[in-house]
């Protein structure tokens, strides 16, 4: 547990640096340009290739000591935004800003390679979760790693605003650089003890995104989740495309950072809620009531245009989301063989992924030339105002209650399915049996009578 603490805080301080640095990439851009496309290319780039990208990050994981998949991420992510400052001291914003041109194209692509290398670390933290701590423990230390991607969280909305607002983007590009250095240094100083890596028998080092398809469907209940996560992330798209520009027109920019700040306090409050307390006995329901709640405060959240209502809402959502992550990190470890796990959890993860940068791509041509004039027109208002109100946001409002609406039903239909009752009865099954495999021959033998042959005579008892 000491060392999974050590390396849980490293992850907080190479989250912070890469999260800071896209956040405050994609403030700068959206006011820079004040166009919905803008930031609906940049969720939706880093969400599809951090798709393509999954399975083979996790072949790595499996493949390589944990330490070193997580230095090579750190180092990559650091040379990447180094190149990054010299590309953006030596072409002018609106030239690097501009479509149109290469730069723009070049810029996004160093930036999200080193967002990208990030994620390596997220794959490997979630196994090291596995290879440190006790089965019994497991849903408090995912609790834990919520935590601290509410606390990375917290800290990057508030600086990143603050450094756009006040000191620019090229102090910000800075600013991330010799945090990673950081990072790294501190990463050097943890001893992981991990003396072989453990490889699954008969499974190729190649990437192979077919061997990655059948250990998933081999675990009973597992692909119904990877459906339903990434069901989930098709409407999750639409909040990750127009939320940071929902904010920033309500509010200046320093103002919207400390504010998803704030809010992120939720994140924090809800991790530690699942670290004193779990995730109950039955993770699976836990993470299907959570969507529910969320989905429900998406649909309440934007009806008016208002700042408090956007303020609580965030800030439940953010308490809220921490269980479904935790609950789905705590089923996977259990019935994800250890050795299968990167891989895996790689291959989830870019289904689950894979559906957030279509809908993230396409909700901000929608939203731009489609719901925005729609709710600014006299029929919009006319017709919908009852519900949403009056305002410049309201296409965007109505974007979101039109995904959060489909989000409760499916959430519903999925908890009285059948799937759900598999993979419930999967997660206990493993539970039972990992229980057994750790308990110790002396804890065997006192529940199981004395065989024959230890009454017949010459024949010593076993210790």
């Amino acid at each position: 547990m000491r060392t999974f603490q050590r390396v849980l805080v490293n992850t907080l301080l190479a989250n912070i640096t890469t999260q800071m640095v896209w956040f405050g990439f994609t403030f700068w851009a959206y006011l820079q340009t004040r166009s919905v496309l803008v930031t609906s290319i940049l969720g939706g780039s880093y969400m599809l290739l951090l798709a393509v990208f999954s399975v083979p990050f996790g072949t790595l994981i499996d493949r390589v000591r944990k330490k070193t998949a997580m230095m090579l991420a750190t180092v990559s992510t650091g040379s990447a935004f180094a190149i990054a400052i010299i590309l953006f001291f030596l072409v002018p914003a609106e030239v690097l800003l501009d479509l149109h041109r290469p730069f723009f194209w070049i810029f996004l692509t160093i930036l999200l390679a080193g967002a990208l290398v990030e994620s390596i670390r997220g794959l490997a933290l979630a196994t090291c979760v596995t290879m440190l701590v006790p089965a019994d423990e497991r849903p408090k230390a995912n609790g834990l790693v919520g935590m601290v991607q509410g606390i990375g969280f917290a800290f990057n909305s508030v600086v990143s605003g603050l450094a756009v607002g006040f000191l620019g983007m090229g102090v910000l590009l800075v600013m991330g650089t010799i945090l990673t250095a950081v990072a790294a240094v501190h990463l050097r100083l943890i001893e992981i003890s991990e003396p072989t890596v453990q490889h699954a028998e008969g499974v190729p080092a190649k990437v192979d995104f077919v061997e990655a398809f059948r250990m998933t469907v081999a675990i009973p209940g597992l692909p119904a989740l990877v459906i339903f996560s990434t069901f989930n992330n098709l409407l999750g798209g639409v909040y990750m495309a127009l939320l940071d520009p929902y904010g920033l027109e309500l509010m200046p920019v320093q103002a919207w950072g400390i504010l998803f700040g704030v809010c992120s306090i939720g994140f924090i409050l809800g991790g530690m809620i699942i670290s004193r307390s779990g995730l109950g006995a039955n993770p699976v329901r836990t993470l299907l009531l959570a969507n529910i709640a969320m989905w429900v405060v998406g649909a309440i959240m934007p009806i008016r245009e208002s700042v408090v209502l956007l303020a609580v809402g965030v800030f439940i959502y953010m308490g809220v989301i921490t269980f479904a992550e935790a609950s789905e990190q705590t089923v996977l470890q259990k019935i994800v063989p250890f050795a299968q796990q990167g891989r895996v959890f790689g291959f989830a993860m870019a289904i689950e992924l894979a559906a957030a940068p279509i809908s993230t791509l396409m909700v901000g041509p929608v939203a731009e030339f489609w719901l925005i004039p729609y709710m600014n027109s006299d029929a919009g208002r006319d017709r919908l105002g009852w519900l949403l109100g009056s305002g410049t946001t309201r296409g965007i409002a109505l974007a979101f209650v039109l995904a959060s609406l489909i989000g409760i039903v499916v959430t519903v239909l999925a908890l009285a399915s059948r799937p759900y009752r598999v993979l419930s009865g999967t997660y206990r099954d493993s539970a039972v049996n990992e229980m057994l495999a750790s308990e110790s021959p002396a804890d065997r033998t006192q529940t199981e009578p004395p065989s024959d042959s230890d009454d017949r005579p010459g024949v010593e008892p076993q210790e």
